[in-house]
């Protein structure tokens, strides 16, 4: 039996969040230091150009994830899966990659467009549980 293609998409969106993680945490060991790293992580280190706008893009898609996660799992559990859930769950995934590079080479305007995107497609699955 086939992966629903939404469900395919979530686990699209589970490696993205990882690559954003694993980027964040690359950009930011040179300003923080690997005694910062394996300590206590008691005193906050501010993060300058790329390391600081890819721990805010991580941050940012650690806000909207849960909410596309619980969406697509409602949609795929109450057999609400169709065009606007493909659509959706497309637009939110590929808005999000996009934006992630945005945010990291510190593009402005369209990265906000960008994220007022994948929040379309995000409404779009749900849209699909009311319609």
């Amino acid at each position: 039996m086939r992966m629903a293609f939404e469900l395919q998409m979530l686990a699209a969106a589970v490696v993205l969040g990882l690559v954003h993680l694993f980027w964040a945490a690359a950009a930011a060991q040179p300003q923080r230091g690997l005694k910062w790293n394996v300590g206590p992580r008691d005193t906050p280190v501010e993060l300058a150009g790329m390391a600081g706008r890819l721990e805010r893009a991580f941050a940012n898609f650690r806000e909207t994830f849960p909410f596309f996660a619980a969406a697509v799992l409602v949609a795929y559990l109450g057999g609400r899966l169709g065009t606007l859930t493909t659509y959706g769950a497309v637009l939110y995934v590929g808005a999000r990659t996009v934006y992630v590079l945005l945010y990291a080479f510190g593009v402005p305007v369209v990265r906000s467009l960008v994220w007022l995107a994948s929040m379309v497609g995000l409404g779009l699955i749900l849209a699909a549980l009311v319609i």
